[in-house]
């Protein structure tokens, strides 16, 4: 068996699901949400609800439309690999939109826009956020997310965010409504932090430094009630210049509080410092994200 040739098959296949799950999420926030509340979240897909209600023109359709341009910046930008997916996901995102909307239609969930704004923000970063899960994109300016993310210190989120501020802000012009942008800012304040939740998760385990001089003990006891490992390092104390040793452990969430009353319990006069870890590779703790992204087909 060519192994190689296996992996990326079965890599494409992970994505193609994952890609259809994520272009269904987002396509559904729409007519539940969006288009009938007048919420536009940014994106490509925003200046098509706005067009929408000025020539009644699909919103899907449009969007498919407007994302031609972007789409060859992306292949240009990201590669072909990006581009091969974000085709994908950017005519199967379009299509369910329209499918949704005026096939299935899919009825309006409420008529309060600040649920719409909030949970249709929600449901657009699940469904992007998975989206890129599979190396893709559904358009627009979530492609100008992963540009920045590549060539920039800004995360995809955020550069999502910046672009879109725009386009948002130009819904309220057009709608002659100032609400109508703080909902749009809601509903993409939320995805933007969705999106980066479902690709680099949150925080799931702690780092504990602890210095003390009944370090034996505390070691004994993150042995054996803990089933965690620690590391034993030395440094020397700023104010005395003293040589000490220091504890380093890192423990599930749930573990903190037990961790912390036994340090208090066996040395009352220990110092602790307790930081967030975001992922650990190695015995005892499970992968940040079950899939990650890959380079190539």
């Amino acid at each position: 068996m060519n192994l190689p040739v296996f992996i990326n098959r079965h890599r494409l296949f992970v994505d193609m699901i994952l890609i259809a799950i994520g272009s269904t999420i987002m396509a559904l926030a729409y007519p539940m949400f969006l288009i009938p509340l007048r919420i536009v979240p940014g994106g490509v897909s925003g200046v098509s609800i706005i067009i929408h209600y000025l020539t009644n023109l699909p919103v899907g359709i449009t969007t498919f439309i407007l994302n031609i341009p972007l789409l060859a910046a992306g292949w240009l930008l990201i590669g072909r690999t990006f581009a091969f997916r974000t085709i994908i996901g950017m005519a199967l995102s379009n299509l369910l939109i329209d499918f949704f909307t005026y096939i299935i239609k899919i009825p309006q969930i409420t008529e309060n826009f600040l649920l719409g704004a909030v949970f249709g923000g929600l449901m657009l970063g699940v469904g992007l956020g998975t989206t890129f899960l599979g190396n893709a994109s559904t358009g627009g300016t979530d492609v100008i997310g992963q540009i920045v993310k590549k060539y920039t210190n800004y995360s995809t989120g955020m550069g999502i965010m910046i672009v879109d501020f725009f386009i948002i802000s130009l819904a309220g012009i057009v709608f002659k409504s100032f609400e109508a942008s703080l909902y749009g800012y809601l509903a993409l304040f939320l995805s933007s932090i969705v999106i980066d939740r479902v690709l680099e998760g949150s925080d799931y385990a702690r780092g504990v430094f602890i210095i003390s001089d009944k370090k034996n003990l505390i070691k004994e006891f993150i042995f054996l009630y803990l089933g965690k490992g620690a590391t034993e390092f030395y440094g020397k104390t700023g104010f005395k210049e003293e040589e000490t040793s220091i504890l380093f452990t890192a423990i599930n969430r749930k573990q903190l509080p037990l961790l912390k009353r036994n340090i208090k319990k066996i040395d009352p006069n220990a110092f602790v410092v307790v930081t967030n870890i975001y992922e650990i590779i190695g015995s005892g703790f499970l992968p940040r994200n079950i899939v990650e992204n890959s380079e190539s087909v």
